[in-house]
């Protein structure tokens, strides 16, 4: 390989993962899929291929191999243990350049995207996340722009039923992230209650690996929710550190168990911020692994 071929496919691993992961909400597959793409993008590159515009070339490949994954994807989640949800993208500390930053989308949305099938999905991400037009996701994938923008009226039709479009201030949500792991972790069920939306949801990822608070399936209401957190804390103990982070672009919380990360806590706020809709715990081992 030569230098320039190899940093060229540098040069746009940050998109490649992005788009990529967000059509897949696994930081493990998404990996996978980018070594296929950098295979044959080596591939043409030896072989001698004039690729005009690599950047093209490189997002059909990425997009096309990561719609491929899916049903492997698929199969994987039916045998699940407990609610599933996405390997969470944690920004370092340290980050400073933009730049290089992954770009997804909310934990709240990546759920929302599981439901869609996995062309409506990657025709949202290219459309609505990256700006792509009809016409250049419809050379990606192959197929007629008039079908491009059927799936794309059908995602985003689907999408806004269900997430409304709504974007929360950060430092609210900084805030009311603190207020809740506050008043969770010291069983305060008075500051619980005024906390969290009547309709909250509480959805624990552990993968049957890690002590998961939702069960097998995510918890509904308020007092529900409440009462199993207050019970959650009380059998974690006081030995928790909570480390304040971004996590898929929103301010979250990091809670570690000694020098073992145990969970990492997403909040989805009501429109006007003032309450939890719903709550992400990822706690499975596997899909913190690369946390950083």
């Amino acid at each position: 390989m030569s230098e320039t071929a190899t940093q060229v496919f540098t040069e746009h691993r940050t998109l490649l993962f992005s788009i990529v992961y967000n059509m897949l909400g696994s930081v493990a597959d998404t990996e996978d899929v980018l070594q296929e793409t950098w295979l044959s993008w080596a591939d043409r590159n030896q072989a001698g291929d004039e690729i005009g515009n690599a950047k093209a070339y490189l997002v059909r490949i990425a997009v096309n191999r990561a719609l491929a994954q899916q049903a492997s994807i698929s199969r994987r989640r039916e045998t699940y243990v407990g609610p599933w949800l996405p390997e969470p993208v944690v920004e370092a500390g340290d980050a400073s350049d933009a730049a290089v930053r992954v770009e997804s989308v909310s934990m709240a949305l990546l759920v929302v995207l599981e439901t869609l099938s996995p062309l409506e999905r990657g025709v949202f991400v290219l459309h609505e996340v990256f700006g792509y037009a009809h016409t250049e996701i419809a050379e990606i994938l192959g197929r007629n722009p008039s079908a491009v923008r059927q799936l794309a009226h059908r995602a985003r039709e689907h999408v806004h039923a269900r997430r409304p479009r709504f974007a929360p201030d950060k430092r609210v949500q900084q805030e009311l992230t603190e207020r809740f792991l506050a008043a969770a972790l010291g069983g305060d069920m008075a500051a619980l209650m005024e906390i969290l939306a009547p309709d909250v949801s509480l959805w624990g990822d552990g993968g049957g690996k890690a002590h998961a608070a939702s069960g097998p399936r995510p918890i509904e209401g308020r007092d529900k929710v409440a009462r199993l957190i207050a019970r959650s804390a009380a059998r974690v103990g006081a030995g928790i550190e909570v480390v304040f982070r971004s996590v898929n672009g929103e301010p979250s919380a990091l809670l570690f168990a000694g020098d073992r990360l145990y969970s990492v806590v997403v909040l989805d706020l009501t429109p006007d911020g003032r309450q939890v809709s719903a709550i992400y715990s990822v706690a499975n081992p596997d899909k913190l692994s690369h946390v950083d």
